[in-house]
């Protein structure tokens, strides 16, 4: 599709090879293989990208972290953009889609003056003071989700920081492989396995994946484990459809601007032709790139609010 390259999808494929600008670097960049213990370890393109995505999804946490600290409120419009999003993932994300234990007791019905008198005695109500508005700041009560916020946050900064990688010319879409996306989901699923299990112990976990039906001795006998073995395979077919989904929507949206691209190279030799269709395809490149960066941040937010719906699930067992 692109001369030099007899692979069309040589730009969304993992590799040892960064292509970059001919002022940087003749033909781009090899990386090394390391040998260890006798075993070859190349270090690949999409490597490199999940290195730099966990450094700067670590930077902007430990920002934020640093700056509600004391709970002053967040200040420049760089810090109040990651503050927004982090914010909007615990209140619109983790919280309604995990929900409160039925055993839980909820502790954001405290009464406005407790807090106020809270405030006003110099302590707090056992929970992260965050930036309000006007300068003010707001008290926000622990909720029983917030204990699984750090791994749905790590997981959506994560992905996000790889989607967005893909949009620099040059680089690429570390989750547009599916040895990528497939860790994420593993990862996701020992996360769910190992709450379900702190929450209503190993036994009780796995127990819970059948509902509790009342049937007859016989039958019961006979359905429960059929229904529990369609349950398992429905726990690992979604975290299966999890890594799969991100995967092919990402590779997806990379291929499309390939092509469009590509379509360039192709009429190079055609005389007029490449007069019309240059243009044409560097404009629909350009609108599909700003599709493409709508998708980064919705694929990132439709993987964690799967996550916090599995996780929900575990924790909440039916």
């Amino acid at each position: 599709m692109s001369a030099g390259h007899a692979d069309p999808f040589h730009h969304v494929r993992n590799s040892q090879h960064i292509e970059l600008p001919g002022f940087l670097t003749d033909g781009g960049l090899t990386l090394p293989t390391l040998h260890i213990f006798g075993a070859e370890l190349p270090i690949t393109k999409y490597m490199v990208l999940q290195v730099i995505a966990a450094l700067l999804a670590g930077f902007i946490m430990r920002g934020l972290a640093v700056r509600v600290a004391n709970g002053q409120a967040v200040h420049g419009r760089f810090w109040n953009f990651w503050e927004a999003m982090a914010l909007y993932i615990r209140d619109k994300v983790v919280r309604p889609a995990i929900g409160v234990p039925h055993d839980d007791h909820h502790h954001d019905d405290h009464h406005p003056a407790e807090l106020a008198h809270s405030l006003d005695a110099g302590g707090t109500t056992g929970s992260p003071i965050l930036a309000g508005t006007n300068g003010m700041a707001m008290v926000a009560v622990g909720h029983p989700a917030d204990k699984y916020l750090p791994f749905v946050w790590s997981v959506f900064f994560y992905i996000l920081f790889c989607n967005l990688l893909g949009a620099i010319p040059f680089m690429g879409s570390a989750t547009a492989d599916l040895n990528v996306t497939g860790p994420l989901a593993i990862c996701v699923f020992a996360a769910v396995v190992m709450y379900g299990i702190q929450r209503s112990g190993f036994l009780g976990f796995w127990k819970s994946l059948a509902p509790s039906m009342d049937l007859p001795g016989p039958l019961g006998y006979i359905l429960l484990p059929m229904i529990w073995v369609i349950e398992f395979i429905g726990l690992l077919i979604k975290h299966i459809v999890l890594a799969v989904r991100l995967f092919a929507n990402m590779m997806a949206g990379h291929t499309v601007l390939g092509v469009i691209l590509g379509f360039i190279a192709q009429t190079a030799d055609s005389g007029f032709l490449w007069y019309g269709v240059m243009p044409a395809s560097i404009v629909g490149q350009i609108f599909i790139g700003l599709l493409e960066l709508f998708v980064a941040f919705l694929q990132a937010y439709v993987f964690a609010f799967l996550t916090s719906l599995f996780i929900g699930a575990a924790v909440n067992p039916h």
